[in-house]
């Protein structure tokens, strides 16, 4: 059987891997809301389905920042279980006045960098949206694996945008992903928050 054949459930067109991608990612995520380790397996997993789906659906900048994350995602495994801080753990922490600074012209740099290689070297359909959400992941990503509380703030636009773009390209199981990742980021940013000022 081939797990990209189009299936539908109910008026939705979808596919086995799909589904398959979407289920890593809200367990990922769920997992990332509570502080575990676990959620860099699944993300792994997650990310690597992903970069299927998005380059079959000329989303090539998140395509690409998917294999990106799948990097990340084995340094932010290394990184949360190699004993930072008290306790032998790495804490939540906030980011300086100059980190959100950098932070922010990282994002810049890397929106108008993926436009230009979107729109000189790929077919993509939505150059701008693609960048942008792609840009603000690397950031996100980023800041999640040194277990910044900002990196939710991020995620939080970043998914919400990706909510319409995959509705857009017909990716309708995705874009459910999306709307319950911000609902979690949302979640997580305040359970983090909690945990931080404690």
């Amino acid at each position: 059987m081939d797990l990209s054949s189009p299936i539908f459930i109910g008026a939705f067109q979808t596919s086995f891997i799909e589904l398959i991608a979407v289920f890593f990612g809200l367990l990922c995520v769920w997992f990332m809301k509570k502080e575990s380790i676990l959620a860099f397996p699944f993300g792994i997993i997650n990310v690597l389905i992903y970069v299927i789906i998005f380059f079959q659906n000329h989303l090539y900048a998140n395509a690409a920042i998917n294999a990106f994350f799948f990097l990340m995602s084995v340094y932010g495994w290394y990184n949360w279980t190699r004993g930072i801080g008290d306790k032998g753990k790495l804490r939540i922490s906030q980011c300086s006045k100059t980190e959100l600074l950098l932070d922010g012209v990282a994002v810049i740099f890397f929106f108008f960098l993926i436009r230009w290689l979107l729109i000189r070297f790929t077919p993509s359909q939505a150059p701008s949206w693609d960048a942008f959400t792609t840009a603000v992941y690397i950031v996100a990503q980023w800041l999640l694996s040194r277990k910044k509380i900002e990196n939710w703030i991020l995620w939080i636009s970043a998914d919400s945008i990706m909510i319409g773009l995959c509705i857009a390209e017909k990716l309708y199981f995705t874009s459910f992903q999306y709307f319950i990742f911000t609902i979690i980021a949302v979640l997580g940013f305040l359970e983090w928050r909690i945990k931080l000022i404690k």
